[in-house]
């Protein structure tokens, strides 16, 4: 026994034990999101082929249908349908026939494969090195990514083929063996989008000069050979449209989020749009370039290559929201000394490419030009502004760890403090903030009109039956009095008011104020309450689920006065939902008092 406690091995078997808990770990985390993986590709196909014939694969039926473009006797262009090259119509026309028999399942099956393919490349050209569980993890995440991103669901959805360019890039630059191969592949790529040939001078800057010829050289055998087969539909494209320009519809349409398209949006046009266009995308294409050749010299091929095609995405003449996947790719750079910034560039990623505009932003006329370019804008940003780490940078694998401040003992001694909740003492980043809370309620907005059957007038009937329960245990218990004090409040003009006022205003200023004056005078007290609002109006929510209740102000047989909305009067569209902010069928737990008693507390402790 002493022999074999001076060995060692008991120590040694000990640290065995732990290293293979923690591989059974990873092994079960890396089951677990490829099931993740399965069921969301399983959720597509559903949606996709669960969906009605006319509604599903409509981009697709436009190339392949009874009626589509490829079917025509004339120019692919004669309608605003076919917005691809003519070398992309040169392509599909051999897979018409394939098409139409498996038109719905072997396309959306094909579809998933590219993006499990597309996922797959992501993972394996993530910056070296890489540690074990982030190896075993990084190709379901990617899958995962990409799944649940708006531009894969609309390329599933419509039956486009934007996934094939992004792939083809992506095969050349980390999968193909020699610069030929690789130059070839991108060429073809570009020959379908043309705005990719911004890689040949990436490839040529970094000593890919071989690479860069091969990409002209294919991209001009593709042009030029969809020439021969088609020479009126290329005239038509390349110099009447000017390499696509109007094609697919009103250039300013929400949908094309280039530089272009935002230009139109604000109102510009004719030559000064034109040549403002010019500019921009000139002085973007040069500084994305010149970002990328830097990461592609630190050793951060993927993020150099997605710097690039986001600029491609901006200097597009339309770049219709399932092209965007470069924005996506841009989520592998990183931002940020400190730990706690460390998040705000992926959350931002993922949030901007997997949820729509209008719960990143309110539908505000004031914030108009922001939330309708908000995907160009990530893209700008990740071409010319944010700052990613160098490798050679200290806080590129270890950033400045986030400051706690020194445990105190409990207010009360027989109430012990949870010992995980550290109290922070720097301020949480500002941006991630206001995307966080913006997005926990449009979310929480979402689920509160679901909760009353999807619209804030669906559950009247029963929250009105519940609102006349509360009356009846209030008279049996003689709390009857809010009739009387609604009436008594009427008659005083200055007390109306004052309560008109604070409903209508101070509700949402208050504790706004409350939090703004926290997050910049009292970081470490901060989180604590922002995180004790949020729990509490969960709470709240959960109430409005289980009881959505009707206040007396929306039960006409009951008299109330409803001072600030005036006679009920159902007759009117917009009477029971009074704001697009709250649903006013659920009345209890009532938000404005939680609210207010929040702001009571903070102020009165701190």
């Amino acid at each position: 026994m002493t022999n074999a406690d001076r060995s060692g091995r008991p120590a040694e078997a000990f640290g065995a034990t732990a290293v293979g808990g923690t591989r059974a770990r990873l092994r079960v985390a890396c089951l677990g999101l490829w099931l993740i993986v399965a069921a969301l590709a399983a959720r597509q196909v559903a949606v996709v082929l669960g969906s009605p014939r006319g509604e599903r694969l409509t981009d697709l039926e436009t190339w392949v249908g009874p009626n589509g473009v490829l079917h025509v006797t004339g120019s692919l262009y004669d309608s605003t349908r076919f917005t691809g090259t003519p070398f992309g119509g040169l392509v599909l026309k051999p897979l018409t026939r394939s098409a139409e028999q498996a038109l719905g399942w072997g396309w959306t099956f094909g579809t998933l494969l590219l993006v499990v393919a597309l996922g797959l490349i992501a993972a394996r050209a993530l910056p070296q090195p890489v540690g074990r569980r982030t190896a075993l993890l990084a190709a379901p995440v990617a899958i995962s990514l990409l799944m649940v991103s708006l531009p894969v669901r609309n390329t599933l959805w419509l039956g486009q083929t934007s996934i094939i360019p992004v792939l083809l890039v992506l095969l050349g630059c980390f999968a193909a063996h020699g610069q030929r191969t690789s130059g070839l592949l991108i060429g073809v790529a570009a020959a379908l989008q043309p705005t990719l040939l911004l890689f040949t001078p990436l490839l040529w800057f970094t000593g890919r000069s071989r690479a860069a010829l091969s990409t002209g050289v294919a991209f001009a055998a593709c042009t030029g050979l969809a020439w021969a087969a088609m020479p009126h539909d290329s005239h038509r494209y390349w110099v009447h449209h000017m390499a696509g320009v109007g094609l697919g519809g009103p250039a300013d349409d929400l949908a094309n989020q280039s530089l272009h398209g935002a230009l139109l949006r604000l109102g510009l046009s004719g030559p000064l749009e034109v040549a403002l266009f010019l500019t921009l995308g000139a002085a973007v294409a040069v500084l994305a370039l010149r970002r990328a050749v830097r990461c592609f010299d630190d050793g951060q091929l993927l993020l150099a290559v997605a710097i690039t095609g986001c600029a491609a995405i901006a200097v597009s003449p339309t770049a219709w929201q399932h092209q965007l996947l470069w924005v996506l790719l841009a989520v592998v750079g990183r931002a940020g000394r400190r730990a706690s910034d460390r998040y705000v560039w992926p959350v931002t990623v993922v949030l901007v490419m997997t949820l729509p505009t209008r719960m990143m932003m309110p539908d505000m006329q004031a914030l108009d030009p922001l939330r309708t370019n908000l995907v160009l804008l990530a893209a700008l940003a990740a071409a010319t502004a944010v700052p990613f780490l160098s490798r050679a940078s200290p806080h590129y694998q270890s950033p400045l760890p986030t400051e706690y401040a020194p445990t105190v003992p409990a207010r009360f001694r027989h109430v012990p403090l949870v010992p995980f909740l550290r109290r922070v003492l720097t301020r949480p980043n500002l941006l991630l903030e206001l995307l966080l809370i913006r997005v926990t309620y449009a979310a929480y907005a979402q689920v509160r009109l679901a909760a009353t059957g999807g619209s804030n007038s669906a559950g009247r009937a029963e929250a009105e039956e519940h609102g006349r329960q509360i009356l009846g245990l209030e008279r049996a218990l003689h709390l009857d009095i809010e009739h009387w004090a609604n009436h008594t409040v009427v008659t005083i003009d200055w007390l109306r008011d004052f309560f008109d006022f604070y409903y209508t205003s101070l509700h949402f200023i208050v504790p706004l104020t409350v939090l703004a004056v926290l997050y910049w005078r009292r970081p470490a007290d901060y989180r604590w309450a922002r995180s004790a609002l949020g729990v509490a109006t969960l709470l709240a929510l959960v109430g409005f689920w289980l009881y959505p209740l009707a206040p007396p102000r929306l039960m006409p047989t009951l008299g109330f006065i409803d001072t600030v909305h005036g006679v009920q009067d159902f007759s009117q569209p917009d009477y029971g939902t009074l704001t697009a902010l709250t649903n006013q069928y659920a009345a209890m737990p009532s938000l404005h008092f939680g609210w207010s008693l929040w702001c009571g507390v903070v102020i009165a402790v701190l």
